[in-house]
């Protein structure tokens, strides 16, 4: 059984996202994943103090001295088979909690430890109002990732528009996303 992370951000635990979020997991479940779910908006995360002329001890030894939730959610996702990242779409940018976390991430992994480095993700970004900043939210996260060395299967981008044939496909797509994993497929890259 594959081990999945579903990190995602939405203040509205009620809304696109979480509904978004919530078939994904269905499917992933349904396929024999197991799952574990980190809300970030749920957990205490500080921003990046850029310590240490910018190149603190996360590019010494891959830790962040900020003592919050960061380094338990590291762990989860660096023993993980798979990673799911979703965010609500602000601005045409990921959650400000999100960007947070990522930021950090970065450092730590990119930098030093590359503990994520070939981890197969899914990218999902949720917006509410017109849509348009989905894709440059999308865009944003997968050179995140890059810079970490993450292979990114698949971008989803969900709306109001497109919100009532893409969120039951959303069930398919998590449980082709786990039996993905389980069968070992690799992308070019």
């Amino acid at each position: 059984m594959k081990k999945v992370a579903v990190i995602w951000s939405s203040p509205n635990a009620d809304g696109l996202t979480a509904t978004a979020k919530n078939q994904f997991v269905k499917g992933l479940i349904g396929a024999g994943a197991d799952v574990e779910e980190i809300h970030l908006n749920k957990k205490v995360l500080e921003h990046c103090k850029a310590c240490g002329n910018g190149w603190g001890t996360c590019n010494k030894n891959g830790t962040c001295l900020i003592q919050d939730d960061f380094e338990d959610i590291y762990k989860v996702i660096a023993d993980a088979d798979g990673i799911v990242w979703i965010s609500a779409v602000y601005w045409s940018d990921m959650t400000e909690c999100f960007k947070a976390f990522f930021d950090r991430l970065r450092r730590c992994d990119a930098t030093r430890n590359h503990f994520l480095a070939d981890k197969r993700c899914v990218l999902m970004a949720c917006a509410g109002g017109t849509g348009r900043g989905s894709l440059e939210c999308l865009t944003q996260l997968e050179r995140g990732l890059n810079h970490m060395g993450m292979r990114v299967y698949d971008r989803i981008s969900v709306v109001r528009y497109n919100k009532d044939y893409i969120l039951p496909a959303l069930e398919s797509a998590g449980a082709t996303y786990a039996k993905t994993l389980d069968a070992g497929f690799d992308m070019y890259y």
